[in-house]
């Protein structure tokens, strides 16, 4: 019976996720799906995302309605034949109900972060995934920190280890950024990757953690098993500085809703814990100093350190580039026009933020070109 019969159910999105609200159906009872369609908006801690089908069939009944949180794991929508029954519907239901109840404590809970002493860093670490693949680090950009890979790391875990972390002065790493360029953050990645004992990793890097990445490429190849650059830095000098200044300066959340909108292609997805998250790690101690130092050190009064597009030829490691079409940060443009050995793919509806906006065609193009440069 059951064959016939699938849940649509809330996922868990990142370590911390324990529900989410759908703010927005996007198909219908009646109507058909298919996998990989969209067919709901959810709200999370971070911001609304959409959630694709996983089944082909009917939608028979909506289980949650708009505006209304659900636990994760729970079933919020049942697609079915149509020749399947509503007491056959309604058994499903009970039965999923009483597996959500036996196991929903572990589902809910996720994995926790680490602190691991790295050269004369302390980092804060999450790791996902196990086997004897070659690793998959993540670096994120200026301001973020670890969470800014809640919906694609678990995705890139399923096949290979996967590495997380806040980079030195973001989230709860230590302020051990030195002079806070680029170059100086990268050694802080090699640190890490000596600690845990990593030869070679693939980068995924967004922003400020893209050029880290690319740097790394260049400076250190044999430690580089491949690059994907998220809308990386340092690939040109224009930059909208009202992100930097205002994500620096905020200190209410009106300034940091607005200083987050920037990242993306639809400012009002930024949730209200997203900015709460962020404004208690601007208020800890030393941080705005050591953004600043940061800043400094990678940015121009008018924009962005460049230079790392005249590199680019001599890069011997395998890269792409993933960049949102509506970028507000550093405009795609700068994607253009690099060598042709870089495969480059732009996604539409997407800013700054194309992995948590975009995150299913992102999670494709990332695991594709790690399988296909093993």
């Amino acid at each position: 019976m059951t064959s016939r019969i699938s849940a649509v159910t809330m996922p868990k999105w990142g370590m911390t996720m324990t529900e989410g609200k759908v703010t927005r159906w996007l198909v219908a009872e009646g109507g058909t799906v298919r996998p990989g369609m969209d067919v709901a908006e959810i709200e999370t801690t971070k911001i609304t995302n959409v959630l694709e089908g996983a089944a082909e069939g009917v939608v028979r009944r909506l289980v949650v309605s708009e505006g209304t949180s659900a636990a994760v794991g729970s079933v919020i929508a049942v697609v079915a034949a149509l020749d399947v029954t509503d007491a056959e519907i309604a058994t499903f239901l009970s039965e999923h109900a009483a597996s959500t109840d036996d196991d929903g404590d572990d589902a809910a809970a996720g994995p926790a972060s680490r602190l691991l002493a790295a050269g004369p860093h302390t980092l804060n670490v999450l790791s996902l995934g196990s086997g004897s693949a070659t690793p998959v680090i993540f670096l994120h950009g200026f301001g973020g920190d670890l969470n800014s890979w809640l919906f694609n790391q678990p995705a890139i875990a399923g096949s290979q280890p996967t590495y997380a972390l806040d980079l030195p002065g973001h989230g709860q790493s230590s302020a051990s950024y030195g002079k806070g360029s680029a170059r100086a953050l990268s050694e802080a990645v090699i640190a890490l990757m000596d600690a845990l004992a990593i030869p070679r990793a693939h980068l995924v890097g967004h922003s400020m953690g893209g050029a880290i990445a690319l740097l790394l490429a260049i400076g250190h190849a044999s430690r580089v098993a491949s690059v994907t650059g998220v809308a990386p830095g340092g690939l040109g000098p224009e930059l909208n500085r009202a992100f930097i200044d205002g994500f620096i300066a905020a200190d209410r959340r009106k300034s940091m809703q607005d200083a987050l909108g920037l990242l993306f292609a639809r400012p009002d997805a930024v949730s209200r814990t997203m900015v709460d998250e962020s404004l208690g790690f601007k208020r800890q101690d030393g941080v705005t100093e050591g953004l600043k130092t940061i800043a400094a050190a990678n940015f121009t009064p008018d924009g962005q350190k460049s230079g790392l597009r005249e590199l680019l030829p001599g890069i011997k490691v395998p890269v792409q580039i993933i960049w949102g079409r509506e970028d507000q940060v550093i405009p795609v443009a700068q994607a253009a026009n690099l060598p042709p050995a870089i495969a480059v793919t732009v996604l539409d509806g997407a800013g700054h933020m194309p992995h948590m906006e975009k995150p299913a065609d992102a999670n494709r193009l990332i695991a594709d070109f790690i399988g296909l440069h093993g």
